[in-house]
């Protein structure tokens, strides 16, 4: 389970005041009192999907299905930087996922750590160290 303080969620509002979507996906994991997969849970039933798996594993397989949009390195070096915005509207444009779903995938990503998350990405392309050569 990944629970996203109140105070984070105030942060990820004021970066995200702009995207009503997001808006309301924060909205979301504040009612499920942070819990992230119980939000992404919801979210995805009202967008129509039907996941079919534990809720912390579901939300997983989803962020690895994104894993090549969140990892470039645009998106990286921003999500690093604790910015969340670019790779939230990227990732809602693609087809990978219902739009209201890049809000929690990418808070996901952050809490599991960019680089950690990206690391087998990396290993595949022979990434590692370039971005960030300190490892964070």
């Amino acid at each position: 389970m990944t629970i996203i303080t109140s105070q984070k969620i105030a942060q990820f509002r004021s970066q995200l005041a702009n995207d009503s979507e997001a808006m309301e996906a924060l909205d979301t994991i504040e009612d499920c009192e942070g819990d992230l997969e119980d939000a992404a849970i919801a979210l995805a039933i009202r967008a129509g999907q039907q996941p079919q798996t534990d809720n912390a594993e579901w939300l997983d397989a989803l962020a690895k299905k994104c894993r090549a949009v969140i990892c470039q390195a645009e998106f990286r070096e921003d999500l690093l930087k604790g910015s969340l915005s670019s790779a939230i509207a990227y990732l809602a444009s693609t087809p990978l996922l219902p739009s209201i779903l890049a809000t929690p995938v990418v808070i996901y990503v952050m809490s599991k750590g960019v680089n950690s998350f990206c690391e087998p990405l990396d290993a595949q392309f022979g990434l590692i160290d370039t971005i960030n050569p300190n490892g964070y």
